[in-house]
């Protein structure tokens, strides 16, 4: 017999995670490793937990499942994460892609597709389907008038924001760049005081949208 396909669940709601778990729990080859309720520490427990996928809700009290599944795919791409959200808009798509999530699904899929993807996502698919992945494409690519967002940043504050948008911590930025970590927290602060911005999530996007536009053949 195969291995179960491990999962953990993160949600602020508990009544939703009960739900989540007891679905789960009777599904053949499916056993939940491990839950939490916030985003801080989510993603050392995911890794702890020995979860081949996680189901990460998209917003939560103190950041979003996004965040997580940077933070996840940073240390251990081979985890799959599936954002599980009440919110379909473009700029979250956007935000999971460039995050290395497998899957972008609303909390309003049934149960047993919610089942299958989950397979499918310990099996090694992603299930952004295409017309999400065009989307995502045209966001990208389509013409913006005016000046650029980053124009107020330095240019180390722009190599430490394209760094960002790749989904590296600071320790990491900061080794790439031969710099002190606290140095990077510094510019990583002026950044989002700059863009009027408080997650790294949402500089990512900003960063993939503009900075191609700055280099050459952008």
């Amino acid at each position: 017999m195969s291995e179960p396909v491990t999962v953990f669940l993160l949600d602020d709601h508990e009544i939703v995670r009960r739900g989540l778990s007891d679905l789960l729990e009777h599904e053949d080859g499916i056993t939940v490793v491990g839950e939490a309720g916030l985003a801080h520490g989510a993603a050392d427990a995911i890794l702890a937990s020995g979860a081949r996928v996680a189901v990460l809700d998209g917003r939560l009290p103190d950041g979003s499942g996004i965040d997580v599944c940077r933070d996840v795919k940073s240390l251990d791409p081979g985890i799959g994460c599936l954002i599980l959200t009440s919110y379909d808009d473009d700029e979250a798509v956007l935000a999971a892609v460039l995050a290395g999530a497998n899957g972008y699904l609303l909390k309003e899929l049934r149960a047993t597709a919610l089942v299958d993807a989950i397979r499918r996502v310990a099996a090694g698919e992603s299930l952004l389907e295409p017309g999400v992945t065009e989307r995502v494409t045209a966001r990208l690519t389509q013409p913006v008038d005016g000046p650029s967002p980053l124009d107020a940043l330095t240019p180390r504050e722009k190599d430490v924001l394209g760094l960002i948008a790749e989904g590296l911590s600071n320790r990491e930025i900061g080794d790439r760049l031969f710099l002190a970590e606290k140095t990077v927290k510094n510019n990583v602060s002026a950044i989002f005081a700059k863009l009027g911005m408080q997650r790294r999530t949402q500089a990512a996007v900003l960063a993939a949208e503009w900075l191609p536009r700055e280099r050459p053949g952008g």
